[in-house]
């Protein structure tokens, strides 16, 4: 009778619930956003560009030296916030159709909190859940077309990373469930930081045969979706924030 109990148990496992792969992140660079860097940074383009703009035989040594760190520093960048620097990426080739979420917190004044904050390659913006409480169960989902490329990691900006007031005001999240098309895949085990945190999946995610473009257009499209079921409690809201949930990977060059 035991071992039948035994068997029950296992062979009912599928039907009640589905043991998913626990992943950890690497840390990335620090994201360290102010609004005071941000004044800085304009500061320092407005110099760049005085620079720029003039010929090279009528600068001083010195100013030579800081033209040198202009183009090094500051040459293609445009904003502040912006995640990705100048040059080409996995998302010269990538990219997604739309994100949409279950929902999504009230505008105020000129700052809005909906789902697309999480894909707009910004760390000024943030998605934040609009339900009372600190959203566990709220969830936001990636719709991808089937030609896109596909992705080899997820990197995760946690929290509200505009300053650190927001970031320490706002909650984060803890564990995020992470679904490919609606079916458990992992749970992504954040930490409290303002780091970016890089998860490195097992297999590319994605349709994987890509010679038959015309082919691969006419297959399904297909959704990654992540859930909120832990989270780190802000200092003074429990509304939850994600500033950004973006990706890299293969198939763009």
């Amino acid at each position: 009778m035991r071992l039948l109990t035994i068997l029950l148990v296992i062979t009912s496992l599928p039907s009640w619930g589905q043991i998913v792969n626990e992943m950890t992140p690497k840390f990335e660079r620090l994201v360290d956003k102010s609004p005071e860097g941000e004044i800085e940074f304009k500061r320092q383009i407005e110099k760049c560009t005085e620079l720029w703009r003039r010929p090279i035989n009528s600068l001083t040594g010195e100013e030579k030296r800081a033209l040198d760190d202009c183009n090094e520093n500051f040459d293609g960048v445009e904003n502040y916030y912006d995640i990705l620097g100048p040059g080409c990426s996995w998302y010269c080739g990538g990219g997604i159709d739309t994100q949409t979420a279950s929902s999504e917190h009230s505008s105020q004044g000129q700052n809005n909190y909906s789902a697309s904050n999480a894909h707009d390659l910004s760390y000024k913006t943030s998605w934040v859940e609009g339900v009372p409480g600190y959203g566990i169960g709220e969830h936001i989902t990636y719709h991808f077309p089937p030609e896109n490329p596909r992705i080899t990691k997820i990197i995760v900006v946690n929290g509200y990373v505009k300053s650190d007031k927001t970031w320490s005001e706002n909650s984060r999240v803890k564990k995020l469930k992470l679904y490919l098309d609606d079916k458990p895949y992992a749970i992504l085990n954040l930490r409290d930081t303002r780091n970016e945190q890089v998860f490195e999946l097992p297999n590319p995610l994605g349709h994987e045969d890509r010679l038959d473009m015309k082919k691969l257009k006419g297959l399904p499209s297909w959704t990654l979706k992540f859930e909120i079921i832990d989270v780190y409690k802000g200092d003074k809201y429990d509304d939850t924030a994600i500033t950004e949930i973006y990706f890299d990977g293969i198939d763009v060059h």
